[in-house]
Parts: structure tokens; sequence; C-alpha cells
């Protein structure tokens, strides 16, 4: 039944109008829950499908009129009679009351006054009792949607309440997280012109929802000097997510001031005026300064260092820097040869101050490699934070985190520290300084309580987890905590918003986004169909996925056609002859193979092989020249056995003279041994 086209005249409770008569009587009532009884006559269904689940009905008490939401309902008895009586039990939560002012107008507050009694009349919610439920009563309220109860009434949200104290979208995966998080978006840019927005985008797809006013940042046109990172984000990308060598980071937070000293390239730089002030500068400060110098102070300091003990760390920290700076995928951090003060130019393009009309920026996280996302998302929080801190309030940030459960996990175990801390500071001191944070996650339940605590705007789309229901649960009022019960089965597009962007939790429907800025995921790539071939762009996957120049990308080989199908067996092809044994000469080797021309046309027959002496048996010895042997034997030292010259592969080996040392070895072992003693 459609009761949203009965207004004012319409409102009034005439007996004659169908669905305006008494709906039941309260039979039952506590402190936040009464209990109605309903009579459908004769079976008859049209009064029961106004007891749906969800829909607000009004109790009247006096001249108030307590406002009640359905969360249950059930016969007396098991089973549906038709043709008779069935008496409906209604479960119902008390959400607040309408009742006139000191001049006579009715408002709506969410405390109740008066009770309902026992008896109480109960009737349908007046569509502009419904409106005055929730509407804002302000001019800085946005209409984002309507009201699942009745779609003629807009829904409102008051955009300054959104904006000054942080907000959440929580949902599973295909509900419309993305689409409603853009929607909140163009309203608020719409009634705030001077807000800037960066979204933490891991998966491409918000820039397709401001084409005309966003700046879309990758891995293409991303610039951020590795001089901008904190030692610990630094180490992050040096050590790729593994813990870190306590020895390399105490050499590196000693070393990268001195760095910094040594870097003379500003003259603007007021930290560098004063070479004698030790102390002003640190590891953490943003200053920048050479990996070249970097380098030459870790050599310098293995060579003074005595003793073998304390140089491998050392030697280990050279090559990490060195792999970082050669790795194709950090060329966002070492993409510049010459170091220059730029950190305004990088504050300027990514927090989009003043803007150049494009106050939205898409920082697209994708492509950047998984061992470092941590650490930019903790600079990006970080300088977020600091920039409105130092900057007075000036400037308003609004920081829209995707995914917010990879950064600030629920298990203080896991995660970055500093991203963590990052995105708590701006969750707890953020509103102060008008940085504020939109957090926008599938599973709640693996997100920090203490994050989503900080949430005074909660948007609950469709959840199906037990443990995600019973945390937005524990978030929403008490007085509206059955509400919940229905997150398992709203649709798409649908949410239960609360919180102080809104007057009262309500069930609502987000309007429909145009095609146009609806969000998409790699908006921001180039095709990559071959138009002639109708097919997938190889070569320019791997040029992405190797993360190099065109120019540079090696010639490859054209992809491997269909073979035709040969016309007849072919036999195969004769195995190719043993290769040559190669001549030994007692010369010093080349590197390099010798080619054909080395060789003369024509090679005589090799000599047959001489057997060795030393593997011969020993012949006896006379009597007499033993005796004078063992008498010999006690002046002269022991024989040692002399190998002969060393002999080397004409083609650069070395192998063969270890041969004969072990044919020799083996050749003694395997005497008789009785030629070895004396007779």
């Amino acid at each position: 039944m459609q009761h949203g086209a009965y207004q004012d005249e319409a409102d009034r409770r005439d007996a004659d109008l169908a669905g305006n008569r008494c709906l039941g009587h309260v039979v039952a009532c506590s402190g936040a829950r009464a209990t109605v009884s309903a009579t459908a006559e004769k079976g008859s269904t049209e009064l029961a499908e106004l007891w749906s689940v969800g829909r607000l009905i009004s109790i009247r008490v006096g001249e108030n009129r307590v406002v009640a939401l359905v969360c249950a309902m059930h016969t007396d008895v098991p089973g549906w009679k038709d043709g008779e009586d069935n008496i409906m039990q209604i479960e119902v939560e008390l959400v607040g009351e309408i009742h006139p002012d000191e001049q006579g107008t009715f408002m709506f507050s969410a405390g109740i006054s008066k009770y309902p009694y026992l008896g109480a009349i109960v009737h349908r919610m007046r569509t502009s009792d419904l409106k005055m439920i929730y509407d804002q009563g302000s001019t800085n309220t946005a209409t984002i949607g309507c009201l699942t109860q009745d779609r003629s009434l807009p829904a409102h949200i008051n955009v300054p309440a959104l904006l000054s104290r942080h907000f959440a979208v929580v949902g599973t995966t295909g509900v419309g997280k993305t689409t409603a998080v853009a929607l909140l978006m163009h309203k608020a840019l719409q009634a705030d012109p001077s807000l800037r927005v960066l979204i933490l985008d891991p998966h491409n797809e918000f820039a397709a929802a401001f084409p005309d006013h966003a700046v879309v940042i990758d891995t293409d046109t991303l610039d951020l000097p590795f001089w901008l990172f904190r030692l610990e984000e630094f180490t992050e990308v040096l050590f790729r997510g593994r813990p870190a060598i306590p020895e390399e980071v105490d050499a590196l937070r000693d070393l990268i001031p001195e760095a910094k000293r040594a870097f003379k390239g500003s003259a603007d730089t007021a930290l560098l005026r004063k070479s004698t002030e030790k102390s002003s500068l640190t590891a953490d400060t943003p200053v920048p300064y050479r990996v070249a110098d970097l380098l030459a102070l870790i050599d310098e300091r293995i060579g003074r260092l005595e003793g073998r003990s304390e140089k491998p760390h050392l030697r280990s920290l050279k090559v990490r820097i060195q792999s970082a700076i050669n790795d194709p995928r950090y060329e966002f951090m070492f993409s510049s040869n010459t170091i220059h003060d730029t950190i305004a130019q990088t504050i300027s393009h990514i927090f989009r101050i003043p803007g150049d009309g494009k106050p939205v920026t898409t920082f697209q996280l994708s492509g950047i490699p998984s061992e470092v996302v941590n650490s930019v998302a903790s600079i990006l929080c970080r300088m977020a934070f600091e920039i409105a801190l130092w900057s007075s309030g000036a400037v308003r940030l609004l920081v829209i985190c995707e995914e917010a459960h990879r950064y600030v996990p629920a298990d203080p175990t896991l995660g970055f520290f500093p991203t963590r801390q990052a995105i708590s500071r701006i969750a707890k001191e953020g509103r102060k300084y008008g940085v504020c944070l939109g957090v926008v996650t599938q599973r709640p339940g693996e997100l920090d309580p203490t994050i989503l605590s900080q949430c005074s705007t909660v948007f609950a789309m469709r959840l199906a987890n037990d443990n995600d229901q019973e945390i937005i649960r524990s978030a929403i009022p008490d007085s509206s905590t059955s509400t919940i019960s229905f997150l398992s089965s709203i649709g798409n597009g649908e949410a239960i918003a609360f919180g102080e962007a809104v007057a009262v939790p309500m069930r609502m429907v987000f309007e429909r986004v145009a095609k146009r800025v609806l969000p998409r995921a790699n908006s921001g790539l180039a095709p990559t169909i071959d138009s002639a071939a109708a097919g997938v762009d190889l070569k320019a996957i791997v040029q992405r996925m190797r993360h190099i120049d065109p120019a540079e990308q090696p010639q490859m080989a054209d992809l491997p056609q269909p073979a035709p199908a040969p016309a007849q067996a072919q036999a195969p092809a004769p195995a190719p002859a043993p290769p040559m044994q190669p001549d030994y000469d007692e010369a010093p080797a080349s590197n390099h193979l010798d080619t054909a021309a080395d060789f003369p046309a024509a090679r005589p027959e090799p000599e047959p092989q001489r057997p060795d002496p030393a593997l011969e048996p020993a012949a006896p010895i006379p009597q007499e020249r033993a005796s004078e042997s063992r008498a010999g034997d006690r002046d002269q030292p022991a024989p040692t056995f002399s190998p002969k010259p060393q002999l080397t592969r004409r083609f650069g080996g070395g192998d063969e003279p270890r041969r004969e040392m072990s044919s020799l070895r083996s050749g003694l072992l395997k005497r008789p041994l009785s030629s070895l003693i004396d007779k």
C-alpha cells in the first residue's frame, strides 16, 4: 500500500480511509521495548502488511506520539487461519517521541517523556511525522538517497557533522561501498568547495568517479623522494617487509644525519645554514640527502673499523641500499639523479594546494610493490596530519582509507606500526586541526576497534559475518540495536545510517550515481587491446610487469604462431657427435673458446697412452740395497710425492690436474701391501 500519498488532510485518522484505522493496542511495555496486540479480521492480510519488520509506527500517549520500530512479530498460535480472526503479537523498540513545544509546534526528540500505557492505541506512521523525524532542521544538509519505508521521502545527512567527525562505510563485497563513498564525496565537495580529499585507492576504482575533479597518481606519475621517509619507513623499504636487523638500523640512524649535513644543494634549507647544530638534524627530519653520500659514509666506516666482527652488517646494509636503488619498482623513490629540496612541490601536488580546480587526489596503490605499500600509506597519512597541524586548520583535508583493515588490523602484532600510528593519530586528534578520516572496509571485525569507535557516523551496508555484525552492534546506540538485525538481509545500495550526521538511525537507499562517474577498476590504464588482432597486447603487459621504460625494453621475440601441419613425417635428426677430446698444453690457458681457425686441418694420430710407472707393481729390492736404503732413510727426510707440472685445458679448464692427482692416489691405494713392506 502506498501511504506516501496521504498529505496534510489525508494524514487525519479518518475511519473511512483504509490504513488509517487503529492498528492495535499496547499489551506490554518496558523501558526500551513494547508489545502490541493486533487482530487480522477474517484472515485478511491488509492490516498485517502494515506491520512489516523495519517500519516505524506511532503510539498515542496524550498529546505526544511515541515513535517505535517494528523488530519482530508472530501469532499467538502456530499457523495462520484463513477466514478466521488471527491474533498477532508485534515486538517494537521505542525510538523517541513527537511532542509540542511551548509555541505548540510539534517536534521530534530522541528521548521519551511519557511511556505508553497498557491499551494505548497504535497507528501507522504519518508521512508528515516521518518527515519530521528525519528532518535535520539545518541548511547544511545534503540528500544522499531516500528512506526505505517511504521512497517519496529523501534521506538527508548533515555535511559539517559528517566531515568534522570521522565516518565509516562498512559492508561485504559487492554491496556498493565504493559507489556510496563516491556519492558522499561528491555531496561533500558541493557543500564545502575548499575541502581537499586524498583517497588511498588499492583497487584503482576512484579515478573514474571524479573525472573532472581528481588528479590520478600511480606508479608512472608518482614522485615520492626517499628522503621524505622517516627511518622506520625507509627501513621497511630496504628490508621489504621483513624484520629489520638492529645493527643496520642503528648504522642508518647515525649515518643519515651525516649525509643530510653533507648536502649543500639548497640554499633555502634553514636547517642546513648552521652545520654546527648537530642536534637540529635527525634521521626523521625531511631534509634532502644523496644516496651516494650515504654509501660513501658506509664505506668510510667500513675502512675505519678494525676487526671483522663489526664489518659484515655494514656490507649487508650497503648491498640492501644498492639493491633498492637498482630495483625498477622503487623508481618512484630514487628516480631523480639530481637531488633538490622539492618538498613543497610534492605536498602541493599530492594534497592539491592550491588545487587548480581539482581538489581530489586518487592515490592508486595497486602498482606499488606490496612490501612498501605500508610505508607509502604511512607517509601520506602522517603528512596529511602535519599539514593540517602546522597550517592551524587553514587546510581542510579528508583522507579516505579504502580497505582500512589492511593498515590498522585488530591484531596489534600485524600490520606496520608507523602506518597504524599515523592513522590512529588522525582518528584521535585530526578533527581538532581540520583533518577527517573516512574508513571503508568489508571486514569491520578485523579493524582496530579504536579506529571504528572514533567514527561518529557509520553507514552499515549488508554484513553476513556474525563477528562483523557484533562490532557494528557495539557501536550503534542502545535504543536502536535491533536495527542491526536487518544487516544480513538488506539489499545492494541500501544502508543503515546512524551517528552525528543523521538525526536518528535510518534505513535508507543510496541514490543512483550517473554512469559517467561510476567507480570502476583500471580506469586509469591505457587500453591494451590490439584492434587489428582483437587480442591482448602481451608485450605491453610484460613491460608493465618489468616496470621499465619502453626505450629500455629488451627486444622480445615475436609471439609463437601455430606451425602448419607437416606434409609427411620426417626422420629425426641424427644426434650430434660427441665433442673431440681437447688437447692439453703446458702453456697458460686463455679465457676464450678457440674457433675452428685455431685448429689445423688434419691432426696426427695421438700416440698410444704410455703406462704410468707409478701404477706398475714395484720390483723386489735386493737385500743389500734394502739395508742401504734403510740406513739412508734415518739420515734423510721422508720422501714426498711431487705432482706433475700443472696442466691446463686449452679451452680454459683446470680440472685435469685434479684428475691426475686423484688417479695417483687411487693407484697407491691399490698397490699390494707387500710391495710397501721391506722384506
